[in-house]
This record gives structure tokens, C-alpha cells and sequence, in this order.
């Protein structure tokens, strides 16, 4: 009815479409025989399939929406392999100097990053990667086994709780080890990463190429947020710490709509996703600021002796922020796949 009120022609356009008078024949009792009636009628009839299909058709093209779709050339997908290169790396660059000149205005007045700090960070980083290393390696190796069709097959909540039990219990175990004992150290750490593997392994499911596109770009996102961190004036950034626990909550509470709310709800539900990946990229963004400056204050505090030097809890940090990033990463990909 909608259609009809906006384009009041197209019902008549549509029967100008039709085919013109075909030649009928009629039954005529009094003028042929039976047998002739029964010819006439099983040669009108295919004639009267093909009326009726071509008004079909022609009906349905009148008050079919016409999309002009063009491909959007994408330089990432097209040209040689320098070619893509040369724009991925224009494109990380770019990202880095448009991050310093946007939050990284007042630099350090001190004279640069003492070696004590680059070697904290650089220590860091190291366990980061390590521990990004783990994640991926046991998410592979737990795939293989069939263990991402198992976890998809259980309740929701039940992983939920799991995940949430067994993440919990090794981060805080890592948190409350003292960085002496060793074996209990990374024995704990090496469990909390297995533990991400074990929940994160259904993202294998995507193709290689999307990961792989995801990961660069969340390397690129992370690396020029560090690098803004790193080089900017101390302490800038910590009071950030309230502001971004309060959007996690915010990210959080929109991550758990699609188990509440019903599915009726598509506008409720379409906005709690939005908060969820372009929040969530912010936010986890904002706390790979606050904690590259939490991470170097800490050093600093270490070289004092007011503190013990903790490269293992640092990491697990980091790895915390790569992680959601990266997750999200994948999930705007995908949809943007998907509309292709």
C-alpha cells in the first residue's frame, strides 16, 4: 500500500507491460465437436502459462526496487603486492601522525624516555607478544580438536560463567604472585592465556584473510596509541582511569542485550551493538593510552624502590586491550563482508 501511494502509475505502467491480445479460442458447443474443444484447449494452454508468467514478471519488474550498485574500489584489494604495501603503510603512518598531532601536543619535558623506562616497556611489549603468541597457538590447536563446535554448542551463560570464573581466577592469581616466584608466575599467566585461547577459538571459524586484516589493523590502532603514550608528558593521561572504567561498564551492559532483550527488540538491539564495537574500539583504545603511562610510572616508581619491578602483570594489561580490539575489528570486517 505504501508502494502504491508513493507511485500511483505503476499498476497501469505494469499492465501497459503486458503482452498484447492473444487469440483465444472459446468452447462452442453448437459449432465444433468435443474432440475438437479438447484440441482447442490443450493448444490455448501453454499460451495462457506464458500470459500468465510474463504478467507476473512484468508486474513484479514495475515495483521492484532498482539499486544501482558500483564496486567501491578498495586499494587494499587491488594492484601489485608494493602497491598494497605502499598504502598500508601510508595508511599506518598516517594514523601515527594524525594520533600525535591530535593528543600528543605537550611531549615529555624531561628530555626524552630514560633507559630504565625503555627497558621496562620494552619488557613489556615482550610479554605482551608472548603472550599473544600463546592465545593464538592453543586457539589453533584447540580448534583442530573440535573443541570451537562444542563451546558454540553450549548455553550461552554457561560460558559466559566459565570464561568469566577461569579468567578471573588466573588474572588475579598472576596479580597476587610475587614476581620471585617464578614457576607459580607463569604457570598462572600461561594459564590465563590458555583460557582466552579456549574462549576466543571460535574466531577461526572467520577466513585467515580477515584475521590476518583484523590483527594489522589492531597492531596499527595500538601502535600509534603507544606511541602517543609513550612520548607524551608524563603522566597525562592516568586520570583517565575513571572515565574509561565507567565506559566499560557502559560496553559491558550493551554486550549482554542480545541474551536479555527479545529479539522483537531490533532497533534496541542494533543500537547496543553499535555501543558495543565503536565504543568498545574507543574505550579499549583510551586504556591502551592509560595503561603504556600507567606502565612507565610504574617504572619509574620501580627505579625509586618504592615498588617491585612486574613486567608479567603489565603485559596482561595490554593483552586485555589487544584482545577486545581485535574482536571488534573482526566483527566490523565481517559485517562489512557480509554487504558486499
Amino acid at each position: 500500500m505504501a508502494t502504491f501511494v508513493r507511485r500511483p502509475f505503476t499498476i497501469t505502467s505494469a499492465l501497459k507491460q503486458l503482452p498484447k491480445s492473444t487469440a483465444f479460442t472459446t468452447r462452442a458447443f453448437h459449432s465444433s465437436s468435443f474432440k475438437q474443444q479438447l484440441l482447442n484447449q490443450r493448444q490455448t494452454a501453454p499460451l495462457i502459462q506464458n500470459l500468465v508468467k510474463s504478467s507476473r514478471s512484468a508486474f513484479q519488474n514495475t515495483f521492484r526496487r532498482h539499486q544501482s550498485s558500483y564496486p567501491i574500489p578498495n586499494p587494499t584489494q587491488t594492484g601489485s603486492l608494493g602497491q598494497r604495501l605502499l598504502y598500508g603503510g601510508a595508511l599506518i603512518g598516517g594514523t601515527l601522525l594524525a594520533a600525535n598531532l591530535i593528543f600528543n601536543r605537550e611531549t615529555r619535558e624531561d628530555g626524552g624516555m630514560p633507559l630504565y623506562e625503555r627497558s621496562y616497556l620494552n619488557e613489556t611489549f615482550l610479554h605482551t607478544g608472548l603472550g599473544l603468541g600463546i592465545i593464538g597457538v592453543a586457539a589453533s590447536a584447540l580448534h583442530k580438536t573440535g573443541w570451537s563446535y562444542r563451546l558454540m554448542a553450549t548455553n550461552p551463560w554457561l560460558v559466559i560463567g566459565g570464561g568469566l570464573v577461569m579468567s578471573l581466577g588466573t588474572m588475579y592469581g598472576t596479580f597476587g604472585t610475587h614476581p620471585d616466584n617464578y614457576i607459580q608466575k607463569y604457570a598462572l599467566w600461561t594459564g590465563f592465556n590458555i583460557t582466552q585461547a579456549a574462549v576466543l577459538s571460535p574466531l577461526l571459524f572467520m577466513q585467515p584473510a580477515l584475521l590476518a586484516r583484523a590483527g594489522l589493523y589492531t597492531c596499527a590502532m595500538m601502535g600509534s596509541i603507544a606511541a602517543v603514550g609513550a612520548t607524551a608528558k608524563q603522566e597525562k593521561y592516568l586520570y583517565l582511569g575513571g572515565p574509561l572504567l565507567a565506559g566499560v561498564a557502559v560496553v559491558a551492559v550493551s554486550g549482554f542485550a542480545p541474551l536479555v532483550l527479545p529479539a522483537t527488540a531490533a532497533r534496541t538491539l542494533m543500537w547496543t551493538e553499535r555501543i558495543w564495537l565503536y565504543g568498545g574500539l574507543a574505550v579499549f583504545g583510551g586504556f591502551t593510552l592509560y595503561d603504556v603511562q600507567k606502565i612507565l610510572m610504574h617504572a619509574r616508581l620501580a627505579e625509586r624502590g618504592l615498588t617491585r619491578k612486574d613486567v608479567v602483570n603489565e603485559s596482561v594489561s595490554l593483552e586485555l586491550d589487544f584482545l577486545n580490539i581485535f574482536i571488534r575489528m573482526v566483527q566490523i570486517l565481517g559485517m562489512q563482508q557480509r554487504r558486499k
